[in-house]
């Protein structure tokens, strides 16, 4: 071996070193820690799914809409923030695409998200039946992903007599729900209080069902 080139050797020997980092970091590392996610963390190392009748129905994580076959809102159901994570040119892409996540990338001037904002607004004043004031901030705007699960409780409030209405309860019993799937803030201090809208959505459909005639 000593009577190799000096540059053969160092090839040798950095050769050896990208195996033995490629073992530890590329198999042993990855098949450690899955063992451990899978052991102490099943749920969140499977991507947090959220079942409803033996089925899945989606991701904690994830925001999914609420939508008819056309895209238009259903009004029995919360709706989450709008969603840019779409697949350009898509008819049947709504938002809340897990395979696109994105944001829109136009800043608070932008000509082009000032007229979206005004008429996201205009349409949920229409659908909610609220004044355009009232309407909070993550109504109009996208999240950073496009796939923010959850609204503000300024959003949910807004949209409870709406779906009180559309399944013919009180707005009363809506409004405990949407407390009951309130999360306060991570740690007391970290972020801000929201609600979570599929598991709301959920409990919506298991205590105050639309009947089809609906």
């Amino acid at each position: 071996m000593n009577r190799l080139p000096t540059i053969v050797r160092q090839h040798i020997a950095a050769l050896r070193l990208l195996l033995v980092f490629t073992v530890l970091t590329g198999i042993i590392y990855p098949v450690v820690m899955t063992g451990i996610a899978q052991v102490a963390f099943p749920k969140q190392a499977n991507g947090s799914m959220v079942s409803y009748k033996g089925h899945v129905v989606g991701s904690s994580l994830l925001c999914q809409e609420f939508v008819n076959a056309k895209g238009d809102p259903l009004p029995q159901y919360f709706q989450p923030r709008p969603s840019d994570a779409i697949l350009a040119g898509a008819k049947d892409d709504y938002g809340c695409d897990p395979r696109y996540s994105t944001a829109s990338n136009l800043g608070p001037n932008n000509p082009v998200l000032v007229q979206q904002i005004r008429q996201r607004q205009e349409q949920i004043a229409a659908f909610d039946h609220v004044k355009i004031s009232q309407i909070p901030a993550d109504a109009v705007t996208t999240s950073g992903s496009g796939l923010d699960p959850d609204i503000s409780p300024q959003n949910a409030d807004i949209q409870v007599d709406r779906v009180a209405a559309a399944r013919h309860v009180s707005p009363a019993k809506i409004m405990a729900l949407v407390r009951q799937y309130t999360q306060g803030r991570t740690l007391g201090f970290l972020g801000e209080p929201r609600v979570d809208v599929l598991n709301l959505n959920i409990a919506l459909d298991e205590m105050y069902p639309v009947s089809s005639g609906s």
